[in-house]
């Protein structure tokens, strides 16, 4: 599962034209994940050249006298960070300010823009460098802080995918219970773990759709419970109550995710997390995205361990799980 994947059940883009960002066969991928009329950055740049204007060595010698056909932008996907950035916030954001007709002039910032959808997430990754190195997080605050600069109004995401995302958890639980029913196995898979080595996606994250399962479930509790007082049957849940893709990955089985930190990556065992919520939280302490909310209790791992054997080991002791022919009691 990658942090795209989620984008299956976005059906309500497949058949719109949707504007691609990211670098790699991402054409491919949309279409591997169902879009049908996807169209890169790149694309809408060779059909309107005079968009892109930094790199001087690519301005164009002559200005076309009409602007290229190309088809209505109706929503905008990022896959993740691109090669050129100054080309593709342009593009962007010339997208969302056009109502996905980039070749007119920019609209009203009163019109709410077209859809945007984002992946992956992660302010910074490890590599071989000894310091994190730029992810994906960066060039989505460089298009929100541009967005807000030219309009005065907050950049809006119709989802975010990628951790710490809740669509992803929950569907990486429709994908193991997917799995579980192709095995035939008789009991629904309750418990989950989640293995990672950054406390301000994987952890948070983890614990963040551990909090969706508990409460999700006193919920169902309660409503069960109030109808088998009142009498009443099994009530179906609306629509209108839960997001349109949790509808399409039906109720999760699992009942609790517990987190485990590795430390073999971005992780620092010696940052310091604030203890009092009502103070604001800069940056420099909080890398997570700007429409998640830091919360000490979000990045305590459950278990602290040195290496992914080490988190599987771990999980195994927990499940009393003997590789060699033990049950499985999750």
């Amino acid at each position: 599962m990658m942090s795209h994947s989620p984008l299956r059940i976005f059906k309500q883009y497949h058949h719109k034209c949707v504007l691609v960002s990211g670098q790699g066969p991402i054409l491919d991928i949309a279409k591997y994940l169902g879009f049908s009329n996807p169209i890169t950055v790149d694309s809408v740049r060779e059909s309107l050249p005079f968009l892109d204007m930094v790199d001087h060595s690519r301005r164009p010698k002559i200005l076309p006298s009409t602007a290229a056909n190309i088809p209505k932008i109706d929503a905008v996907i990022l896959f993740g960070e691109p090669i050129r950035w100054e080309s593709n916030l342009q593009i962007i954001i010339d997208v969302l300010l056009t109502g996905g007709s980039p070749a007119n002039s920019h609209q009203s910032a009163s019109t709410p823009h077209i859809p945007l959808l984002a992946c992956n997430m992660d302010l910074m990754w490890m590599s071989e460098a000894r310091s994190p190195r730029f992810g994906h997080g960066i060039f989505m605050l460089c298009l929100e802080n541009i967005y807000k600069k030219i309009t005065g109004k907050e950049l809006k995401y119709e989802a975010l995918m990628g951790k710490p995302s809740e669509i992803t958890y929950h569907y990486a639980e429709y994908l193991i219970r997917l799995q579980a029913a192709s095995m035939r196995w008789s009991k629904p898979v309750q418990t989950l773990y989640a293995i990672g080595d950054n406390l301000m996606t994987d952890i948070y994250g983890a614990n963040l759709y551990n909090r969706h399962l508990q409460e999700s479930n006193s919920r169902k509790t309660s409503e069960t419970l109030v109808q088998a007082a009142s009498g009443a049957g099994l009530a179906t849940v609306s629509q209108e109550e839960d997001p349109a893709w949790e509808n399409e990955l039906s109720f999760p089985s699992a009942t609790r995710c517990h987190s485990v930190l590795v430390c073999t990556g971005i992780y620092n065992p010696h940052t310091k997390v604030p203890t009092n919520t009502s103070q604001s939280v800069t940056e420099t302490v909080f890398h997570g995205h700007r429409d998640f909310r830091l919360e000490p209790e979000l990045v305590e791992p459950g278990h602290i361990v040195d290496d992914v054997d080490a988190a599987v080991d771990l999980i195994f002791k927990l499940e009393t799980f003997l590789p060699n022919g033990g049950n499985q009691t999750a």
